[in-house]
């Protein structure tokens, strides 16, 4: 437990972030779920889509520190090169 003050508000902000990164990472997981169907998949033009929408949600969660960059530049690489290989 908290003794001072500012203890007290840094464990309030660190709860309210908690939830909202871990909102972020819920949702990339599922976005990574369906780009992967979408590779699976026989539309090019839904796996583009969903590519897309993958790639541009690990930029902003890197951005802002929610994954690393390295790790978001790393599925970007996998990504891209699934949909090079389907095209």
């Amino acid at each position: 437990m908290a003794n001072t003050k500012s203890a007290r508000k840094e464990a309030r902000k660190t709860m309210k972030l908690t939830l909202h990164n871990r909102g972020v990472k819920t949702r990339l997981k599922t976005l990574n779920k369906k780009a992967h169907a979408a590779l699976e998949g026989d539309d090019v033009g839904a796996a583009q889509k969903a590519v897309a929408a993958t790639v541009s949600a690990h930029d902003r969660a890197a951005k802002t520190n929610v994954i690393h960059k390295n790790k978001a530049h790393r599925l970007k690489s996998v990504f891209n090169r699934a949909l090079k290989a389907k095209s």
